[in-house]
């Protein structure tokens, strides 16, 4: 059976749990918890970067990086479920991205003051993160991929999309609630439509000092 390194508040990991209900794979892959932070986890040797998500195939080859499994998934399924064919593929893996350098961004946020002392921390650092998530945003607000019908309906950047932004509700709290309504309502649809999103939903844990502050 494969076998998920993952740990339940990554958004990336989320990524690939939906990916597996959608295709119906749940029942071949076995999810095992990992911490990125121990260096005895066997993650570090699964994975030469230390970083989850890494999917551990029944040959024992590991797949890394979430966009990487998510191919993997969808060829496995049969194919074009998760990705559309011809030249409106790469319109969804750009999504696909720009959903990833939201979370990206956002985790850079977290880290910075979940590992730094508060004189240690860098404003400018902050601001900078902060900018990209803002520019994303601004994008998606403008551009958003259609609520999935079910949960055999999503899609690689509906997917994408819909775990950033819990990850923001999770650890930003609202704030970004209110600057992008529109991307507000959509993933209230989003889990509306696919139960398996709230199952995988994680109580929030706010980043300390920017709790229900907007991201502007």
């Amino acid at each position: 059976m494969m076998k998920l390194r993952s740990s339940p508040p990554s958004p990336f990991g989320r990524k690939i749990k939906l990916a597996m209900e959608a295709l119906g794979l749940r029942d071949r892959i076995m999810i095992e918890e990992a911490n990125t932070a121990d260096p005895s986890d066997s993650l570090r040797s699964q994975n030469p970067l230390g970083k989850i998500p890494a999917l551990i195939l029944d040959d024992g080859e590991v797949l890394f990086d979430s966009s990487v499994i998510l191919e993997y998934l969808d060829w496995l399924a049969g194919g074009n479920k998760l990705f559309p064919s011809g030249e409106v593929r790469f319109a969804a893996l750009r999504d696909q991205t720009l959903a990833d350098g939201i979370m990206d961004a956002a985790i850079l946020r977290v880290y910075e003051k979940r590992f730094k002392e508060p004189q240690f921390r860098d404003p400018d650092w902050d601001a900078y993160q902060a900018a990209k998530m803002e520019r994303g945003l601004a994008y998606f607000e403008a551009n958003l991929p259609p609520v999935p019908a079910s949960t055999t309906d999503i899609t690689a950047s509906s997917l994408t999309l819909a775990c950033a932004l819990g990850y923001l509700d999770m650890r930003f709290g609202d704030g970004w609630r209110q600057n992008y309504p529109k991307q507000a309502a959509w993933v209230d649809a989003f889990e509306a439509a696919v139960p398996y999103f709230s199952e995988t939903k994680q109580p929030p844990a706010l980043v300390p000092d920017d709790a229900h502050a907007p991201l502007r």
